[in-house]
């Protein structure tokens, strides 16, 4: 969180707008990973072995383990969300952290909207009016693939990152890499599009949650890797 380790329901933090807020509940998908070589090769982790979700509340979530061919990888692509093709498929295709009655357990399934809520960052802040519980409640739950049969919102994000600077993954049969991210949730109220959250306490299916995506390929950074 700007710096420092991020710390569920406890501590406090403030926005580029000079709101303060605490995070209660942080989750969000990843999915379709690639890896590239130097010269450009890349190798796609098949796709039923390419969905994780990420809770700041379970630790073992943070480390998304897949297989790849040995080589000296420079770049990984990956996508924040769950990619449109697999969200309309047959739920039998919807296993696991997909399994749409698990990601209503989870949170992170629409019943009314029909599709995965791709991030979710739940607190409070002084700024978010009352909700009916009487806590001052802000909500940002943002998914939308495109749309079924007509065009709509589409907040999916594809990161790709340069490993080059700080230690290419060379993965062996012998031996793994681990490539370590920061993810900088800062960016999420504080990047390239300011949210207030006295403005917009609750973002879900709207317009405006297009400019919160637009701020999630900010949000990671490359520290090191071990090989």
């Amino acid at each position: 969180m700007g710096g420092q380790n991020l710390i569920l329901n406890t501590t406090s933090y403030k926005n580029s707008t000079g709101e303060n807020y605490t995070i209660q509940l942080l989750q969000y998908f990843i999915s379709n990973i690639v890896v590239t070589k130097a010269n450009g090769t890349r190798y796609t982790v098949p796709q039923d072995s390419s969905y994780f979700l990420i809770s700041e509340a379970n630790p073992d979530s943070r480390f998304a383990h897949v297989k790849v061919p040995e080589g000296d990888y420079s770049k990984i692509t990956f996508t924040l969300g769950v990619d449109s093709l697999r969200s309309t498929m047959d739920v039998s295709k919807r296993t696991g952290v997909l399994d749409p009655a698990g990601g209503m357990e989870s949170g992170m399934y629409w019943g009314w909207n029909s599709g995965y809520i791709f991030f979710k960052m739940e607190g409070t802040s002084p700024q978010a009016p009352l909700d009916p519980t009487g806590a001052n409640k802000y909500r940002y739950h943002i998914g939308g693939f495109g749309g079924y049969s007509a065009p709509t919102i589409n907040n999916i994000k594809t990161i790709t990152v340069d490993l080059t600077a700080r230690g290419i993954a060379q993965v062996r049969t012998n031996r793994s890499a681990n490539i370590h991210f920061f993810v900088d949730i800062d960016k999420v109220l504080s990047g390239t599009n300011p949210v207030s959250i006295a403005a917009n306490p609750q973002v879900m299916f709207s317009d405006f949650s297009v400019k919160v995506a637009n701020n999630f390929t900010a949000m990671f950074t490359h520290d090191h890797t071990e090989n």
